[in-house]
């Protein structure tokens, strides 16, 4: 018998309507299954991209998140800030050692709403940018990926301010954890091109309770109640510079007024200090987010005037 075969001879399989049916609901379980997927992190053009966020991926099996690039940036000029001179030069020196790379510090900017502490930090990356200064921001409740964004950042050009901007946690949050072990107490730390940046209005970033200092009262049945408040007080004491914002008088105030005027490319007159004093009756108080809302307004209005 002639047990030659054609070589180019494949054998052929039918398909049955119970396989096709398998098979189609096969494909429906991946598909569904890629939509909770963590989408594949897209690199970042950091010598084209100054500044990103850190967007948590929504529903998500495993979590996980990107690095968006910030389009329109908000960061005000340096010469516009201030009434912090003393804070400026302090911010200052620590990020240009940290640029050179030298020791520098990890920095918390406290103290009074509205008095710079956020725009001081924003007005960095315009005044560094040329020499590799990079900013990422994250919000509170995303600090538990540190350990990912800081991985993702440690091997590339630049250096990183991690920003993360108005931070307080409340008694029985746990989200202050990651931020803690990167600061000082985890055993693999931060890379060298990165530094951490935040801004609160609490010097010790968590709640304490009067009765926390009644060394007799144990709290919710804690036998030693003084030592969850070393817990809450370690946390702050984990940066190395801490600066301190306090309100402004009134000279301070109008000084603020009119170094924003001119920033925005308007002229004061003598009816600039009544009114800035005004609105900062109607708005409650003096601070340099005021005086920079009635700058806006002011110069706003003027220019209407010339048109």
């Amino acid at each position: 018998m002639d047990m030659d075969t054609d070589e180019d001879e494949l054998p052929s399989y039918s398909i049955t309507p119970e396989l096709a049916l398998l098979i189609a609901r096969g494909n429906d379980l991946l598909a569904r299954l890629d939509a909770w997927l963590p989408p594949v992190p897209a690199r970042v053009d950091w010598r084209a991209t100054q500044a990103c966020r850190w967007r948590k991926q929504l529903g998500g099996l495993s979590g996980g998140g990107m690095l968006a690039p910030v389009t329109t940036l908000n960061c005000p000029p340096w010469a516009a800030l201030s009434g912090i001179d003393t804070q400026k030069d302090s911010l200052d020196r620590n990020i240009r050692q940290f640029l050179k790379g030298l020791p520098a510090n990890n920095v918390l900017l406290a103290g009074s709403r509205g008095c710079g502490k956020s725009s001081l930090v924003k007005a960095l990356l315009p005044r560094h940018a040329k020499k590799g200064l990079r900013l990422v921001e994250v919000d509170r409740d995303d600090l538990i990926d540190l350990p990912e964004i800081t991985a993702r950042l440690e091997n590339q050009p630049g250096k990183f301010i991690l920003f993360a901007d108005d931070l307080s946690f409340e008694a029985g949050d746990a989200a202050y954890k990651p931020l803690k072990a990167a600061l000082d107490g985890s055993i693999a730390g931060l890379p060298d091109n990165v530094l951490i940046c935040a801004t609160s209005n609490r010097r010790h970033l968590m709640p304490e309770y009067f009765a926390e200092n009644e060394a007799a009262q144990h709290l919710g049945g804690e036998v030693r109640p003084g030592e969850s408040t070393e817990e809450k007080i370690s946390l702050s004491d984990r940066f190395g510079l801490i600066l301190t914002f306090y309100p402004f008088d009134q000279d301070a105030y109008l000084t603020i007024v009119e170094s924003w005027i001119v920033a925005l490319g308007g002229t004061s007159a003598e009816a600039t200090r009544t009114e800035a004093l005004q609105w900062a009756i109607q708005r409650g108080g003096r601070s340099g987010r005021v005086a920079q809302q009635f700058a806006r307004d002011w110069v706003g209005r003027q220019g209407l005037k010339r048109r």
